[in-house]
């Protein structure tokens, strides 16, 4: 199953199940990691500078919230270090390195077809 969020009422955003399960287990471990510490809801929203409901989104994984809430609260928990862990090892990148390949910084730019070129 696909899930579709609505991201600033404009867009939407498909969450493919992967990432959806790995923002559940995200959100799960950052809920253990508070209920470790005896920390409450209140108090770590207070201390994030968020709202409860903000933070029971967070320890659901809903993926509408913003990377920097999810930031705060780790602080909050004492966790900030593990950000640093975050694309570290980019164990794809090197092998490309490795191969040789160049990557174009950005993608191709794509023309219409009904465009006509003046020259």
């Amino acid at each position: 199953m696909i899930k579709v969020f609505t991201i600033m009422a404009r867009e939407k955003s498909i969450i493919l199940p992967l990432l959806q399960r790995l923002l559940t287990d995200l959100g799960e471990n950052i809920r253990l990691a508070r209920l470790r510490r005896k920390f409450s809801t209140t108090l770590v929203a207070e201390r994030a500078g968020i709202s409860r409901n903000t933070l029971r989104a967070i320890e659901q994984g809903n993926p509408n919230v913003s990377f920097g809430a999810y930031a705060n609260v780790l602080l909050c928990l004492g966790l900030e270090n593990d950000l640093r862990l975050i694309a570290h090892d980019d164990d794809l990148g090197r092998k490309l390195q490795d191969a040789g390949l160049t990557l174009k910084a950005r993608a191709p730019r794509i023309r219409p077809k009904n465009r006509k070129d003046h020259a």
